[in-house]
C-alpha cells in the first residue's frame, strides 16, 4: 500500500469513529457507516475489523458503554435510563445486561462504588491539605483540588493537523511528541503555533491498549504539509478550562479532579465533543523536571 493509500484509508477510519462517538444516541447501521468511509457496504465490515482488532459491532458496543460510565460517575444524579437513552440503548434492562457483562456489576451498583471511592480519596484529600505541598512550583494533586479554579470558555471551531497515538497515556504520550510529533512539526514549519492534546478515551475506564490521543497544532484550513497526519476540526462551543502546571504523571489526575470533583455539583454535563488540552503559545515547559503548562477543556452544557 503507496503512503497516500494508506493515509487515505486512515482518515477514512477516523471518519468513522469520530461519527460513532458523536452519535451514540442514534443507530448506527453498518451501511450508514461505509457511507461514512466511503467503502462498500460489503467490504466495510472485514475491513474495520482488520483495521480495529475488533468488529464494527464490538467496538461501537464498547464505546457505547465506556461513554456511559463516564456519564454515570460525571452526573450522578441523572437517572440510569437517560445515561441508556443518551448512548443508543432502548431500554433499562438491556442497558444493565450489558454493562454488567462488561464491568461486572449493574450501572447502579457501580455509580455507586466509584462514588463512594470518589468520596473516600476526597476526605483524605482534606487531610492532606492541611500540609500543602509544592515542589519547584509544581502544584501536587491534593493542592491543585483544593485550589481548583475553573472557568467557561465560548471557543471557536478550530482546524488542526494532528499525529495519533494508541496505547496508555502519561510518559508514552511525552515521548511520542518528543520523538516523532516534534520532528513532524519542524519539518511542516509550525513550531510557535498553538498547540492541542485531545483525548478520546477516559483511562479510567477504557483499557491502555485502546486509549486514542492526537496531538495536533493549529493549521489553516487548506494546510497540506509532509508526513502521516491527518487534519480535522475541534467543534467551537462551551468548555469548562482550567489551568494546569505539572507533569504527566500529575495531568491524569488533573483531569479525574475536573470530571469527578468538579463537574457533579456545577450544573453542566459533558456532551460527545471530545476533551483536549491547550498549549498556547506562551505556556511554559521545563525540561530538567518535565513540569509543562496548559489549559484543560472539556465539553459541557447545561444540566437538563
Amino acid at each position: 500500500m503507496s503512503g497516500d493509500s494508506r493515509l487515505e484509508y486512515v482518515a477514512r477510519m477516523h471518519r468513522v469513529l469520530d461519527h460513532v462517538d458523536r452519535h451514540l444516541d442514534e443507530p448506527l447501521e453498518l451501511d450508514a457507516l461505509a457511507a461514512v468511509a466511503n467503502f462498500s457496504s460489503f467490504h466495510f465490515h472485514r475491513l474495520f475489523s482488520a483495521w480495529m482488532g475488533e468488529t464494527l459491532g464490538e467496538y461501537i458496543r464498547r464505546r457505547r458503554l465506556e461513554v456511559a460510565a463516564q456519564r454515570l460517575i460525571g452526573q450522578p444524579r441523572l437517572p440510569v435510563l437517560q445515561v441508556a437513552l443518551s448512548v443508543g440503548f432502548g431500554s433499562t434492562e438491556a442497558f444493565a445486561r450489558a454493562f454488567k457483562a462488561r464491568f461486572g456489576n449493574t450501572p447502579t451498583t457501580w455509580r455507586q462504588m466509584q462514588l463512594s471511592n470518589r468520596d473516600q480519596s476526597n476526605r483524605k484529600a482534606d487531610q492532606a491539605r492541611a500540609l500543602p505541598s509544592v515542589d519547584d512550583g509544581i502544584v501536587t494533586t491534593h493542592s491543585l483540588e483544593a485550589n481548583m479554579k475553573v472557568k467557561m470558555v465560548d471557543r471557536e471551531p478550530t482546524t488542526v493537523a494532528y499525529l495519533r497515538h494508541v496505547g496508555p497515556y502519561g510518559k508514552s504520550v511525552s515521548d511520542f511528541w518528543m520523538q516523532k510529533v516534534d520532528p513532524w512539526m519542524e519539518t511542516n514549519g509550525l513550531y510557535g503555533r498553538e498547540r492541542y492534546g485531545i483525548s478520546h478515551d477516559d483511562p479510567g475506564i477504557t483499557a491502555p491498549e485502546k486509549l486514542r490521543y492526537d496531538a495536533a497544532v493549529e493549521v489553516p484550513p487548506d494546510f497540506v504539509g509532509a508526513g502521516e497526519h491527518q487534519k480535522t476540526v475541534i467543534p467551537g462551543g462551551k468548555y469548562a478550562v482550567m489551568n494546569f502546571k505539572g507533569t504527566d504523571k500529575e495531568v491524569g489526575d488533573a483531569w479525574v479532579s475536573m470530571l469527578r470533583v468538579w463537574l457533579p455539583g456545577s450544573g453542566m454535563q459533558l456532551d460527545s465533543r471530545p476533551f483536549f488540552e491547550h498549549y498556547p503559545k506562551e505556556a511554559g515547559y521545563d525540561s530538567k523536571t518535565g513540569a509543562f503548562e496548559c489549559e484543560i477543556c472539556i465539553p459541557v452544557a447545561p444540566l437538563r
